[in-house]
């Protein structure tokens, strides 16, 4: 599923942050995409709220990796460009034989407690290496068996709009712009920490009468563009870290 985010509140009030270009400054530059592939097999398929959480965990790793923060790292040019435009991320799905093809593709896989995200350096919107072309962007509407417990309140949460009906694929994108968003928000000092534990996160859908004060409070709030599912402008994530309820 296609998302590109309109951040809002705290974390794009820094004029050196990448979404703090305006939107027709980001348009006129070349567009890429930040493709992510979810193993989805028939007999055993992850979990919707697990393949959330995965998707942003895994978010987090690749943007964290040497190769992307190096300034001479291979994939550091690719991503700088990706971030002077809109930052788009497309989810895909794969299974058997085409997972084994997507491993083969530079990229890196982050593994939650069954699901599995491939996370591939950004690529041009219309120049799809074929194994990742030929994926599906439907079917990725995955479900829980059991209600997911109540997030811990000292845990980093991404909380969904309570009042989306949103695909899994289309939410992975959505939590993965939200991750992103409470990465670049947080102090020097805390993104050490979170890195070091291995991203701990949760993702859960907010109880509704909890929504309004979240996407007031200066959290980062994703709005989505509108090109799939959702209206233009909806609010669709907020990143309630607790470092950031300090700030």
């Amino acid at each position: 599923m296609t998302s590109d985010p309109t951040p809002a509140n705290s974390a794009n009030q820094n004029p050196d942050h990448p979404f703090a270009d305006q939107a027709d400054q980001r348009d006129s530059a070349p567009q890429y995409v930040l493709p992510l592939v979810v193993r989805i097999e028939r007999a055993d398929p992850p979990s919707h709220t697990d393949a959330l959480e995965t998707a942003a965990r895994a978010v987090l790793v690749f943007l964290t990796d040497e190769r992307v923060t190096a300034p001479e790292g291979e994939w550091a040019e690719a991503v700088a460009a990706w971030e002077d435009a809109r930052i788009r991320k497309v989810v895909r799905r794969a299974r058997g034989g085409e997972w084994r093809k997507a491993e083969e593709l530079p990229g890196l896989t982050t593994t939650g407690k069954a699901a599995e995200v491939r996370v591939f350096p950004p690529i041009p919107l219309d120049a799809w290496p074929k194994e990742l072309a030929k994926l599906q962007v439907s079917g990725t509407e995955l479900s829980d068996d059991t209600p997911p417990p109540p997030a811990d309140p000292d845990m980093p949460v991404i909380w969904l709009n309570p009042e989306l009906d949103m695909s899994t694929g289309k939410a992975m994108a959505q939590v993965g712009h939200a991750a992103q968003l409470a990465w670049w928000a947080l102090p020097a000092a805390d993104r050490a920490i979170w890195r070091a534990d291995g991203f701990p996160l949760a993702v859960r859908t907010a109880p509704a009468s909890a929504w309004p004060a979240l996407t007031t409070s200066g959290l980062p709030v994703v709005r989505d563009a509108g090109f799939t599912e959702i209206a233009p402008g909806s609010c669709t994530t907020v990143s309630d870290h607790p470092a950031l309820r300090a700030l």
